[in-house]
């Protein structure tokens, strides 16, 4: 079963049951796709009893992206994974394809895809590089990753599927066969929306969850109550990955989304993750700001112009990537349902009931 995942909004959401994280207010999705011009795609891929794996898609924005690149940084938090593309993004600046999201093994499979798409678009008929930025968690435990079940046909389809509006989240994409905290782990996304006093600007973000740590809820030891953390059992291992993608309204340059970036490991820590030896956690940062995208060619000697915010106004967008990070994290735990996958492996929906039971008392 191979499908392109539409919204899907049965599964009630921790802020539609009460939970809120920080102080900033949502954006009218609660996604990345409320920051302008960006899309998602996901294909998921659920197939006999061993495959569980799927792709994830963010587009900065809806034209040729290669032709129109958009200022990018890109923060390692820990770097044990297969971030393709990230030197050129950390020496240049920007980005200049859609940001894939799939499994370890597929990585290839992933730049193959994208680079394909991008040498079809017209307009780049003459192009001869092209720097894809692939991300990648290891979905081994659910999924037969050794089988690399993703081809390139199949992500130039997650690419061209994406649209804006609602984002389904959980056991969908690229979150298909992952794991978080001991639980069902999968995609999730959140946003906020500044204040016109600073700015009025968005910052979104979307995860691919799949590493461990000791769950904090909205200052609840979940994980300890749920007797699932690290160092309880030999066999219970904190390793895995996060990949978290930041899109952001505010023109920014890319020095300061860098520093965004740095700040969005800030909410993965408020949810209790480690960064441990074993996890890869990367952090890709863009900006959708109107003026700022850079043309693939122009005239020799000619001075490319913007406008960027200030260092002294960075404060309210680190605080808003802090809370959307950590709100998209248990967004993913929340709409993930419990999968059995390779070798007769299940892995239990996160007991939302009882956890909403222990905040409700603790208030």
């Amino acid at each position: 079963m191979i499908f392109i995942s539409t919204p899907n909004f049965a599964q009630q959401m921790p802020r539609e049951l009460g939970i809120h994280f920080g102080i900033l207010p949502p954006g009218f999705l609660n996604a990345i796709t409320d920051v302008p011009g960006v899309k998602v795609g996901h294909l998921t891929k659920i197939q006999g009893t061993e495959i569980r794996t799927g792709v994830t898609a963010i587009l900065p924005h809806g034209g040729n992206i290669f032709q129109e690149k958009v200022p990018g940084a890109i923060y390692v938090g820990n770097g044990f994974g297969k971030l393709a593309g990230s030197t050129q993004v950390q020496e240049l600046g920007t980005i200049e394809t859609p940001i894939i999201l799939s499994n370890t093994l597929s990585v290839a499979a992933g730049i193959e895809g994208t680079v394909k798409y991008n040498l079809n678009l017209p307009g780049n008929e003459k192009v001869q590089s092209v720097n894809a930025v692939v991300g990648e968690t290891n979905d081994g435990y659910l999924n037969d990753i050794r089988g690399m079940h993703i081809s390139s046909e199949e992500v130039i389809k997650t690419i061209k599927s994406a649209e804006s509006g609602p984002v389904k989240e959980g056991n969908v994409g690229a979150g298909t066969g992952t794991v978080c905290f001991g639980w069902k782990g999968g995609i999730g996304t959140s946003s906020r929306k500044l204040p016109e006093s600073l700015g009025g600007y968005t910052v979104g973000v979307l995860v691919q969850t799949n590493f461990g740590g000791n769950l904090q809820i909205a200052g609840v030891p979940v994980g300890e109550k749920l007797g699932k953390y690290p160092f309880k059992d030999a066999l219970e291992k904190s390793d895995g990955s996060c990949m978290i993608v930041v899109a952001t309204d505010a023109p920014l340059s890319d020095r300061n989304l860098e520093r965004l970036a740095k700040r969005a490991m800030m909410g993965l820590a408020k949810t209790g993750g480690i960064a441990s030896n074993g996890s890869g956690d990367y952090v890709i940062a863009f900006s959708t700001a109107k003026g700022l995208r850079i043309p693939y060619s122009s005239p020799s000697q000619v001075l490319l112009k913007g406008e960027f915010l200030q260092n002294d106004d960075m404060t309210s967008l680190f605080l808003g990537v802090i809370e959307a990070t950590e709100e998209a994290i248990i967004n993913s735990l929340f709409a993930a349902e419990t999968m059995k996958g390779k070798d007769g492996r299940v892995i239990e929906k996160l007991p939302t009931e009882k956890v909403l039971e222990w905040i409700k008392n603790k208030n």
